[in-house]
C-alpha cells in the first residue's frame, strides 16, 4: 500500500521545500504561499498531521490558528482593508493536511 504524499510533512516540515516564515510555534507554521493566488497569502499549518477540521480532537489547536492569524491580520495592517481566512475539506483540499489560507488584495 503506498502512502500519498503530504505536502506539509514531506517537503515543508522536512525542510525538503524551503519557505519564507512567518511564525512559528510548537504547534504551528504560517509561512507565504509558495505559489501564492493573492497579493497577500500566507498558509497557516499545524505540525501535528490532522487531515480535515473535523478530525481534530481538541480545540486548542483552533484557538491559536486564530491567534496567529489575528497577529499577522493586525501586523500587516489588513484589519484596515480586507481579507479571508479559507480552509477546505473532503474534495477540495488540494494537500490532505490541515492548513488554513490568510489571503488580501488583488487575486493573481
Amino acid at each position: 500500500m503506498s502512502k500519498t504524499k503530504d505536502f506539509y510533512c514531506d517537503f515543508v516540515f522536512s525542510g525538503k521545500i524551503m519557505v519564507r516564515k512567518v511564525r512559528e510555534t510548537d504547534n504551528l507554521l504560517a509561512f507565504y504561499h509558495t505559489k501564492p493566488s493573492y497579493k497577500f497569502h500566507v498558509v497557516i499549518v499545524p505540525k501535528e498531521h490532522v487531515v480535515k477540521l473535523s478530525d481534530l480532537k481538541s480545540m486548542d489547536l483552533i484557538k491559536e490558528i486564530f491567534e496567529i492569524a489575528k497577529n499577522i491580520i493586525i501586523e500587516e495592517g489588513l484589519n484596515k482593508t480586507n481579507y479571508r481566512i479559507i480552509t477546505n475539506g473532503g474534495s477540495f483540499q488540494d494537500s490532505k493536511h490541515l492548513h488554513f489560507h490568510l489571503i488580501s488584495g488583488e487575486k493573481l
